[in-house]
């Protein structure tokens, strides 16, 4: 077996282990085998060849002792063989060779035009193609050949080394144009080196792969040299030179060169783009864009002569902004953007920034909160904190510098100016002018570090104060309800509004409203007693509410107002109706939102009692449904022990109306019988049970003979259904409809009983005659006093029947009195006005007296309670238990309860103890 290599390249050879079975290529021999040849024009390959089409005829005889075929060449011709029926085609079949010991040079040129030949014996030869003329002794025993194929390229005398010299010339030519903002120089274009010296100075490294690192690595460090020589020669000596600069200039001018750098970046990672990715991305050095960044940084960034100036550059900006100065949004925008790309943004820029804030910061808030009040300080700080939060949001700062700068200014703004946003004086200017907004934006403020709940002190002190005047105001007593509910409602829209509904803010709402309703003090608006005044006022303005219904509402308080807040009057569509009601129950439901802060319940209940029978009496009730509403509300709101008198009343009223309607249906069955006995005054009675009402006093009145006459005829009738109970006509309380013949007109007019009485004595006399007031008080029976009330409704007010002389506002006993002859009005029914529908003042100081005298009653009952369960107690323990058993019906002060405390002792019902003033023992 012959082993040769050849000078021009490598020899392709194929070898096998002694362990692995010879076999040996059969070939049957034909007469049209023969050897093809290439053209000299064109030369073949190794894969061309084996590529050769395959005739029949040939065929491989394996066996199980023959090797895997090799190919080779012998030195013996073939020897002669018999043909063999053909086997089974495998993997040897596809390549068929001629035994041949010589090697076939396959580079030479053939000796005669291609085309089938015989084959000359004498020469080896090999057989690659069936032709012919075949070669009957052919052998495939005669051993192991081996095929030797020359090279069929000539060799290449190329000098990686030198080549890469002459690249990098290339290279640093380009470079070099790059860096000068050139595109052409020495007679090249930087694209044109990209494209080809470039790549091909890296790919052209002959398949060693040593050469392939060791010559992009010598690339890399040429390529960063000339980079870092470019870096501090040209670019750093630029900016050094003018070191003298504002820092904002320093700062345009490096983004101007950094910008540059980008460019020349991009050209020199297009010409180096297969280094890029074929060496340094698989290596542990840096890219050449990071690279480019490192050397910026190093160079220039972290020079300690421009450093602080390029980050006091961008401060400078801020502050520039800050101070109301155009900013260089342009200019902020690509500092920021080059501190990401270096990566100093949070290592150098940020805190410098931050640092720069804060003192800012500080000596603004400081400044501001001294030369603004309250309200511009905190309109200030909201649209400060806004420029800040909006900067960072434009300009694309990091979340840690929006969160770290949003500190300093919740710190600096808010925490350490907590004393002057919580000022007493300041909130109760703001609360004084309703300013609800100014208060939304100081609570928001101060929210921001959870100090909302520290508006509360405040906050209590305006409503009590504010309260307290207004209870305590004889000036407006009057109007100390809608006062209050005015009050109420500006306070619930500040909390609802302003305070986001803080729960901390409704509390001190609710309990400063409770504690300056309940003070009291003894003056003259409660006849020196402890009695509560809002209580009395309220039921006052419930029995408005109840008599006059929605009109009866102030402008203020209604929601259905015009836009002078005048309330809007009634007309015929039932929508209004309906409306109106919804109105009365709004109001109504406001009430009682005020009634629960009232612990002297028992005040508004004996105002309200009166109130109620002077509607149910006299027909004054505006609104059936909105008695029986009002009613529930109480019932529901002090339980059913507090309105079982007023339901009781009522009921007496129903229980009125079903016995005077069997009363009259008797009259008329009488009448029907004996006409004679017709009554041509219509009675009407309502029966009431004294314990359920309130005490009414008996006035004396002489009543005329016929009215006379008819009540009587009623108490008999009465008395003979219901044996054993006694009737007592209360006058004072009746009203009458009298139909009057004036000279200018009949009418039909509305008065009190004891008008009507007065009003009688007229009948008799001409037009002109006059009547004393001496007479007319001896005629009527009338007290002093209820005379010249009398006489002062009907001849002193707005609607005058009769006639003073002389004229004049007060009653006095000489005066006399006439028909007035000149009486008219356009309705034909006309109400005059009903002295006895007005409370005097000594009704207003018997109801006081009456619950003050109450109260000590029920504070003696709960102090036995007490005593008979505990048996022996303190004094500051009895005291402190007495309020809390009396509170719902008001509470005594602590002088009037130890008051009650020693006449239970002078009663023996409790004695004090022993050896100590301070204990007290229960006597059973």
């Amino acid at each position: 077996m012959n082993h040769s290599r050849s000078s021009s390249g490598p020899i392709l050879e194929r070898k096998h282990s002694n362990n692995d079975r010879k076999r040996k290529l059969q070939r049957r021999p034909s007469a049209q085998d023969t050897i093809t040849s290439s053209p000299p024009s064109k030369q073949q390959t190794i894969s061309d060849l084996f590529s050769s089409q395959q005739k029949p005829g040939v065929s491989i005889s394996p066996t199980s002792k023959r090797h895997k075929p090799d190919l080779e060449h012998t030195d013996l011709p073939p020897p002669q063989r018999p043909a063999t029926p053909p086997k089974a085609k495998g993997a040897a079949s596809m390549y068929k060779f001629t035994s041949n010991s010589k090697v076939v040079d396959l580079t030479g040129s053939p000796t005669s035009s291609p085309g089938p030949r015989t084959p000359d014996r004498t020469k080896p030869s090999v057989g690659l193609r069936g032709g012919s003329a075949g070669r009957p002794n052919f052998n495939p025993h005669t051993g192991a050949k081996k095929l030797v194929v020359k090279n069929l390229r000539a060799p290449s005398k190329w000098d990686s080394k030198q080549y890469l010299e002459t690249v990098w010339q290339q290279l640093d030519g380009a470079l070099t144009a790059t860096f000068g903002h050139g595109r052409e120089q020495n007679g090249f274009s930087t694209e044109r080196e990209m494209g080809s010296s470039g790549f091909n100075g890296i790919n052209r490294s002959n398949g060693k792969a040593e050469g392939v690192i060791y010559s992009m690595e010598e690339l890399y460090r040429g390529v960063e040299n000339l980079c870092k020589a470019h870096m501090s020669n040209d670019l750093k000596q630029s900016l050094l030179a003018r070191r003298g600069m504002e820092d904002v200039d320093m700062l345009r001018a490096v983004l101007s060169l950094w910008e540059t750098w980008n460019r020349q970046l991009i050209t020199i990672q297009s010409i180096f783009f297969f280094l890029d990715r074929a060496y340094l991305l698989q290596s542990s050095k840096p890219s050449i864009h990071d690279m480019a960044v490192t050397l910026f940084l190093n160079s220039i960034f972290e020079d300690p002569n421009l450093k602080s100036k390029i980050i006091d550059g961008a401060c400078d900006l801020i502050a520039a902004d800050r101070m109301e100065d155009s900013l260089d949004h342009s200019t902020f925008r690509k500092a920021i953007e080059m501190f990401h790309d270096l990566g100093t943004y949070t290592s150098t820029f940020e805190p410098r920034m931050l640092s720069l804030s804060q003192s800012y910061i500080a000596e603004w808030a400081e400044k501001t909160s001294k030369e603004r009040d309250l309200a511009g300080y905190v309109n200030a700080s909201v649209q400060f904190m806004q420029r800040e939060m909006g900067r960072c949001e434009m300009f694309g700062l990091d979340a840690t510098t929006r969160r770290d700068l949003l500190a300093l200014l919740e710190d600096h703004l808010v925490q350490r100016q907590e004393s002057s946003l919580t000022s007493q004086d300041s909130i109760h200017d703001l609360l004084d002018t309703d300013a609800v907004s100014d208060l939304e934006a100081l609570y928001s403020l101060l929210q921001r570090r959870h100090l909302g709940n520290h508006l509360r002190k405040p906050f209590e002190s305006w409503i009590d104060f504010t309260g307290t005047y207004m209870i305590f105001e004889d000036a407006q007593q009057d109007q100390m309800v809608v006062r209050l509910l005015s009050l109420k409602r500006r306070l619930d829209t500040i909390w609802r509004v302003s305070f986001h509904r803080d729960e901390e803010l409704s509390h001190a709402l609710r309990e400063s409203f409770e504690t300056f309703i309940n003070k009291t003090k003894k003056g003259s608006s409660t006849w020196n007693t402890d009695n509560s005044k809002p209580g009395e006022m309220i039921a006052k303005y419930v029995d408005l509410l109840l008599r006059g219904g929605a009109k009866a509402i102030p402008a203020q308080l209604t929601t259905d107002s015009n836009a002078d807040g005048k309330v809007r009057e009634a007309d015929d569509d039932d929508d209004f109706a309906v409306d109106e009601e919804a109105e009365v129950n709004r109001q109504l439901d406001q009430v009682l939102d005020l009634f629960r802060f009232v612990h002297g319940k028992a005040v508004f209940e004996a105002f309200y009692k009166k109130d109620l029978a002077r509607r149910l009496l006299m027909g004054r009730s505006a609104s059936a449904d909105a008695e029986r509403s009002m009613l529930a509300r109480l019932k529901t709101e002090c339980g059913a022990g507090f309105t079982q008198n007023l339901e009781q009343m009522f009921k007496d009223v129903e229980l009125s109306r079903e016995e005077m309607s069997s009363y009259k249906s008797r009259l008329d069955e009488m009448a029907a019988d004996e006409p004679s006995t017709a009554n041509k005054l219509d009675l009407s009675v309502s029966i009431l049970s004294a314990a359920a009402w309130p005490t009414y006093p008996t006035v004396p009145v002489i009543i005329p003979s016929n009215i006379q006459a008819a009540v009587d005829r009623f108490e008999l009738h009465y008395k003979s259904k219901h044996s054993g109970r006694k009737l007592e006509f209360k006058h004072a309380l009746a009203h009458c409809q009298m139909k009057a013949a004036f000279p200018r007109g009949a009418k039909e007019i509305v008065v009190s009983s004891f008008q009507a009485v007065v009003l009688l004595l007229f009948n008799s006399v001409g037009t002109d005659e006059h009547l004393s007031y001496d007479f007319i008080k001896a005629e009527s029976g009338l007290s002093e006093a209820e005379v010249k009330r009398t006489l002062q409704s009907l001849a002193c007010a707005k609607l005058r029947p009769l006639t003073k002389h002389p004229k004049g506002r007060e009653i006095n006993d000489t005066d006399t009195f006439t028909l007035n002859a000149h009486f008219t009005h356009d309705k034909y029914r006309v109400k005059i006005n009903q002295v006895q529908l007005k409370e005097t003042k000594e009704e207003n100081k018997e109801t006081h007296e009456r619950v003050a005298a109450d109260r000590n009653f029920e504070c003696q009952a709960a102090i036995v309670r007490i005593m008979k369960s505990r048996k022996t107690i303190s004094h500051a323990e009895l005291v402190s238990e007495v309020i809390s058993a009396t509170r719902s019906r008001g509470v005594l002060a602590v002088g009037d309860i130890k008051k009650n405390i020693d006449r239970l002792i002078e009663k023996e019902y409790m004695e004090r103890e022993e050896g100590g003033k301070n204990s007290y023992s229960y006597i059973a």
